[in-house]
């Protein structure tokens, strides 16, 4: 099996790269190439596995054609610019988080002859915009109220429409907020989420822009990355013609969050917390869904690796930190 990873030079890409290399098969396919993807050089991990790395832009249709050249038989879609820079540089999230999908679609669709791979786009739970119910079901609609968001869900509709005419079979999982992200801070204006845990973690100050009764939907990255795999390895036929599915996540207000590190690190981890109010963001976050009803995924088999915050913290001290802190 040939697996392309696109943003594979991103948390979640190199993430399931490590774990894809790790298992050395997707479901019951040995892997026999890799090729990874992003705008800077990805990584190449240490393994027997044929890896090809590619640095590229996603929206460079001359790229992408040569990529689907290879005939991948998997193509993880994870590129594209987050949610706060979309919406700050319009055009640039146009041109890359739906014209670079278009792009992908097409290429495939170029190939021809029978080529029908298996395509995962990570799409986000930004397609729904306020006014939501108490917790958003199934069959709630899309009326995404950022770029971000919208560049999601016309990304959804056209792998939607591609799988119907039998152009490609593929599958978009809406991803919760991914928490605790590594690394350092990035442009997505859900970036708190993660800096008020990762930070004081680290022994380091964090800004809380929002107040502590703004709730929101979480999934590690560990449970992320397992919603990749089954993704790309699971029955689509038993999905049906509706090919965007909300993925399991953790509903928690900032309060509980900033409570559950409490409970794991001690309140002189919290006490590193600076409460800064940023109306922009404010705004923003006020936008967004805060809970939902994923029963359709769940019979699927999409499961979490955690039941409540405090088991995201304890997954982001041991995959990230070494079991370490700084008290």
């Amino acid at each position: 099996m040939h697996i392309l990873v696109l943003g594979a030079a991103g948390m979640v890409g190199r993430k399931l790269v490590e774990r894809l290399v790790s298992d050395g098969r997707l479901g019951k396919a040995e892997i026999a190439a890799l090729t990874l993807q992003d705008v800077v050089a990805p990584a190449a991990p240490k393994t027997s596995i044929p890896v090809n790395v590619v640095t590229g832009d996603v929206a460079d249709p001359a790229m992408i054609a040569k990529l689907i050249a290879g005939k991948p038989d998997v193509i993880f879609h994870l590129a594209a610019i987050v949610s706060g820079e979309a919406e700050a540089e319009f055009d640039k999230g146009y041109r890359i988080n739906l014209d670079g999908t278009r792009y992908l679609i097409d290429a495939i669709r170029a190939i021809g002859g029978g080529y029908k791979p298996r395509l995962v786009f990570t799409s986000s739970i930004a397609v729904f915009g306020a006014p939501f119910p108490e917790r958003i079901g199934d069959e709630f609609f899309n009326t995404p109220l950022t770029s971000y968001g919208t560049q999601k869900a016309i990304g959804e509709l056209l792998i939607s429409d591609y799988t119907r005419k039998g152009l490609l079979d593929g599958i978009s999982i809406r991803l919760p907020t991914i928490c605790v992200r590594p690394g350092t801070p990035n442009k997505a204006a859900s970036g708190f989420f993660s800096n008020i845990i990762r930070e004081p973690l680290a022994g380091k100050e964090a800004v809380l822009p929002v107040s502590e009764d703004v709730m929101h939907w979480h999934a590690s990255p560990r449970s992320a990355v397992g919603f990749l795999l089954h993704a790309g390895t699971m029955d689509l036929a038993a999905v049906g013609p509706r090919r965007a599915l909300s993925m399991p996540g953790l509903a928690a207000t900032v309060g509980e969050q900033i409570a559950a590190l409490t409970r794991v690190a001690g309140k002189s981890v919290t006490a590193r917390i600076k409460r800064e109010p940023d109306p922009t963001i404010m705004g923003i976050v006020s936008g967004w869904p805060r809970d939902f009803v994923t029963d359709r995924a769940k019979k699927l088999g999409f499961i979490t690796a955690e039941k409540t915050f405090d088991d995201i913290i304890k997954i982001h001290i041991d995959d990230e930190l070494g079991g370490k802190f700084a008290a």
